[in-house]
Order: C-alpha cells, then structure tokens, then sequence
C-alpha cells in the first residue's frame, strides 16, 4: 500500500506550491519572511497576520499547509496558540519563528503541538530548509540543539496527544513536580494533601496526555521541566 500523501507530496505532485501562514505582529518582519518564502517557486503566502485571534480566522478561511508562527505576540510570549491553531486546523503544521533561545522554548513548543522551531537569527539561511522539513513530515530543530539533546532523538521530542498547557493549574502544579523527580509520597507533602489525592491526579494527567504508564508520564514531564 502506498503511504498516506502528506501535504508536501500532494503539492508536488499537483505542481500546487505549499501554501503558508504567516503569523507575526511585526510588519517588517513579515515583509522579509514573504521575500524569503516567495523565493521558492514551491511555496506561497495564503494569508498574514498579527495577533491570536487573525491567526485562528485565517487557519479556518486560508486552508493553510504550514503556519510560521512567531511565540511573542503584543508583547506576550503565549504557547496556548500552537494549540488554538491545531484545534481549529487539525492537519495544519506549526513552525515557530521566533527570538527566544532555543534551549529555553523549543521543547516546550513541540510539545505544545509545533513541528519545529527555529530563531529568526537563522531565518535567512535555514527558514525555507527548515519549512520544507516540516512539510515532509519532520521534526525541524537546529543542529546544535539536535547535538545538545543527548538524550533523546529529534522524535522522542514529538508532540503527544494532548499538551501540558491544557492541563488544570493544580494539574500543572503535580506534573512540574513529578519533571523534578519528585515521588508521589513527596509531592502529596509539598502540596499538603493525600497521596490518595496526588494517585488520582497522576491517573487524570495520564489520561488527559495519552501516556500508556507513569514511566511516560515522567519522561514528558522531565522533558517539559527541562525547558522551562
């Protein structure tokens, strides 16, 4: 059997260019992404826009491939709209553009549902590179970072199911801690409850990420915590 056609190939295969979002509250930014996008007779511009709420709207009206998002939006950095983007559009890949240290946001961005991550620093030389991976179903992250992350693969890094931003502020609370190393015994004292009460919010987490077990509970939330 022929595997399922992504985007990408249908495009190619179609001669239709990849059709790209671009999500950036800065014009003269978006001027030089268009410049560098348009290059490429394979993609093109469907739509441009500058807060959460033009993003969602051209997400559903643009038929997007791709959305190059920037994290930091009048002047907030807001995870919760990679996940707002793939809540609308659920076959849409989110590359984030963005200023922040790579160290610091990527992961956190991939597991907020993004497929890559790269820093306007190496906009000019690796966005198209970086946009093409996406496309053809990769996980886009700098080499260096790639080096850095001895211990994982670029797919361990994939997103889950669900994201942690969708996680209750208490349920929050319980997975940071369970990412630094804290037992359920020691978490339930940190929090002045029953370790009855941190097992059923264990078991809720669980449920809410698609982990089969608590060892994937933990090794989510040690990567999470790491980029935090």
């Amino acid at each position: 059997m022929p595997a399922p056609e992504t985007p990408e190939r249908m495009n190619h295969t179609n001669n239709i260019p990849a059709r790209i979002l671009i999500v950036d509250d800065h014009p003269i930014v978006r001027v030089g992404i268009r410049r560098l996008i348009e290059a490429d007779a394979g993609l093109e511009i469907c739509a441009e826009s500058e807060s959460p709420d033009t993003a969602l709207e051209a997400a559903r009206s643009s038929k997007p491939d791709l959305a190059l998002v920037d994290l930091s939006l009048a002047g907030r950095t807001d995870l919760a709209l990679i996940r707002a983007l793939r809540d609308v559009a659920a076959d849409l890949r989110i590359l984030v553009l963005s200023m922040h240290d790579e160290t610091l946001f990527a992961g956190r961005a991939l597991l907020a549902g993004a497929r890559g991550y790269i820093m306007k620093r190496e906009a000019i030389d690796g966005l198209v590179r970086a946009i093409r991976a996406v496309l053809a179903g990769d996980i886009y992250v700098s080499e260096k970072l790639a080096r850095t992350s001895t211990s994982r693969s670029r797919e361990s890094l994939a997103p889950p199911c669900r994201s942690p931003a969708d996680l209750t502020h208490r349920e929050l609370q319980v997975f940071e801690l369970i990412g630094q190393g804290n037992c359920t015994a020691a978490i339930a004292e940190q929090l002045a409850v029953s370790v009855k009460t941190i097992e059923t919010y264990r078991a809720t987490i669980r449920a809410k990420l698609n982990l089969k077990n608590g060892a994937e509970l933990a090794r989510l939330a040690t990567i999470w915590i790491e980029h935090i």
